[in-house]
């Protein structure tokens, strides 16, 4: 269902527009820079064209007459000519280099000095790499176009004051509001969240520790997912995975449909992968050949058994962790705590915040959005 905003919020999300429209400025700079030294060395080529064809002309009005020359004489006038060109297409060259390096590094340092990021600042550089911070290094990843992208534009994109999150189309929402929830948020009031605008929530089954490798149910499962349900919210369920063993991933599906046997699903039932931060998890030192080989047999157990499942990754994890080709054939769900859509690839749900805050709950929330429904209307 599309909903009116207010001129309030209108105001606030073109002003948006208006600020991430500078990204597009320093990338154009690169691209007329590039263009500058085409037009340079196509120069260069018609004044050797001209230069020849000058000499000629001069040798003809000077004489009067037919004039031949030698092979030896030509060579030398192309020569000069040639040498003369070269000179004048390497200070121009030259000069058009040292100013757009010059204009670049003072963008940087703008950019820099502003409070961006360095990631802020040189993905815009680099349309064609995924660049990423992992382990102490700056990775710059091929992006790979024959993979479905990301049809989110950036313009559509509108934040509120208390920084939720809307996809627009014109002046109407078009996104569906969610949430994700586990013990962590403790007692939650179904009723209220439901009233804060949530249409879907995915609830967690369980997880496996880092450390321990141990599989512990979700304490409030079915305590979350009877609730929602009775408020009218879509409901999936997620497990945090630590899976090392195809034994270990198997046990965590069999668990999953166990837990989920007794409801109705809305929503998929989501794998979720990533790197444990600041901490030695045991699944961060698996290979991405082996890590894309457990999460296409979780995806295969679910489906198998009559589920949608979804795979739950953020940039770290899609650029060097996983094989996103092997597993385009799965939705997405995408975690990237910031207002600028920079992540190339095809995601259904889009996590943007672990600190949100939604009405009937005490604690900080996961809040997410989806503009496709994740569930069958």
């Amino acid at each position: 269902m599309k909903k009116k905003i207010s001129e309030d919020q209108m105001r606030e999300y073109r002003l948006r527009r208006a600020k991430r429209r500078k990204n597009q400025v320093k990338l154009g700079m690169v691209m007329l820079c590039t263009l500058v030294v085409l037009v340079i060395a196509m120069y260069c080529g018609t004044a050797l064209y001209l230069q020849v064809t000058k000499k000629d002309d001069d040798a003809v009005e000077a004489m009067g007459e037919a004039v031949t020359y030698s092979q030896e004489e030509l060579d030398r006038y192309v020569s000069q000519a040639v040498a003369e060109a070269e000179t004048r297409a390497g200070e121009e060259i030259q000069a058009a280099e040292e100013e757009a390096y010059e204009a670049i590094l003072n963008e940087i340092r703008t950019d820099l000095s502003q409070g961006q990021t360095v990631l802020e600042v040189l993905r815009p550089l680099y349309p064609e790499d995924l660049i990423v911070a992992s382990n102490g290094q700056y990775h710059f990843v091929p992006i790979d176009r024959k993979l479905r992208q990301s049809q989110l534009i950036q313009e559509n994109v509108n934040v509120l004051e208390s920084g939720e999150i809307q996809y627009m189309e014109g002046d109407q929402v078009i996104s569906h509001k969610g949430i994700d929830v586990s013990k962590h948020q403790g007692k939650i009031d179904w009723a209220k969240v439901a009233q804060d605008g949530v249409e879907f929530a995915f609830i967690r089954v369980a997880l496996r520790g880092y450390g321990t490798g141990k599989l512990v149910e979700d304490e409030f499962f079915d305590q979350n997912m009877q609730g929602a349900q009775a408020a009218g919210i879509k409901t999936g369920v997620y497990i945090f995975s630590q899976a090392i063993t195809e034994q270990e991933v198997l046990e965590e599906a069999d668990m999953v449909l166990d837990k989920i046997a007794p409801y109705h699903l809305d929503c998929p039932v989501v794998f979720d992968v990533e790197k444990v931060a600041g901490a030695d998890g045991r699944m961060n030192d698996l290979t991405v050949e082996e890590r894309t080989h457990l999460t296409q047999l979780f995806c295969q157990t679910i489906e198998a058994a009559g589920y949608k499942p979804m795979i739950y990754h953020n940039t770290e994890m899609g650029a060097l962790m996983i094989d996103v080709g092997a597993l385009e054939d799965y939705d997405k769900w995408f975690a990237s705590y910031s207002d600028i859509l920079y992540y190339p690839y095809d995601y259904t749900v889009w996590q943007y915040s672990k600190s949100g805050r939604v009405a009937g709950i005490n604690t900080d929330v996961d809040l997410n959005i989806c503009v496709d429904p994740v569930w069958e209307e």
